[in-house]
């Protein structure tokens, strides 16, 4: 085969097609997650996260949407940049508003699952965001490629994306009931 167009380069939306490579200027500061809801839409080309999600191309308007669950769509929700800086954010909001592993966790399932968790799970989520901040702290993991960018302590900015990622990455979370 050709060259890969999986996964596209930064700011580089297409390395083949019809009319060759075509650039996309990413948003810096404040602005750059401004429309997150919006993509770029490109039929030759289509966002990888649309097709593994069963997103119809946008040739035609369908009724109800193909409805699966595979291990690429997993794949997704753990390795696309988009939910990776959407898991930061969150983090950094639950972080930033209150101060105990308790709390956070309540706010984090509440913002995610738009419930509260129960108390089974609060305590295995509680004992996950643990061992993450024990191997993030203990340099077992290097936490600043998880963490992204901020103020503070970047361990607990990791393990607290880390936790943010696997709630992100629930059934629950992902499809629509």
């Amino acid at each position: 085969g050709g060259p890969s167009v999986f996964p596209p380069q930064p700011g580089n939306v297409t390395t083949e097609g019809a009319y060759g490579s075509l650039d996309w200027k990413v948003s810096q500061g404040e602005d750059r997650h401004r429309r997150g809801l919006y993509t770029f839409m490109k039929r030759t080309a289509p966002y990888a996260m649309t097709n593994a999600f069963d997103a119809p191309s946008g040739d035609f308007c369908i009724a109800q949407r193909e409805i699966s669950n595979s291990p690429l769509q997993a794949l997704m929700m753990l390795n696309d940049t988009v939910v990776l800086e959407a898991a930061q954010a969150l983090a950094k909001s639950v972080i930033s508003q209150t101060t105990d592993d308790s709390g956070r966790i309540t706010m984090l399932v509440r913002r995610c699952l738009a419930r509260a968790p129960g108390a089974d799970e609060a305590q295995r989520l509680g004992a996950f965001v643990a061992r993450q901040r024990a191997r993030f702290t203990a340099k077992e993991l290097d936490p600043a490629p998880l963490a992204g960018a901020g103020e503070g302590d970047v361990a607990e900015r990791a393990a607290w994306t880390a936790l943010a990622r696997a709630v992100m990455n629930t059934d629950e979370f992902v499809t629509k009931e």
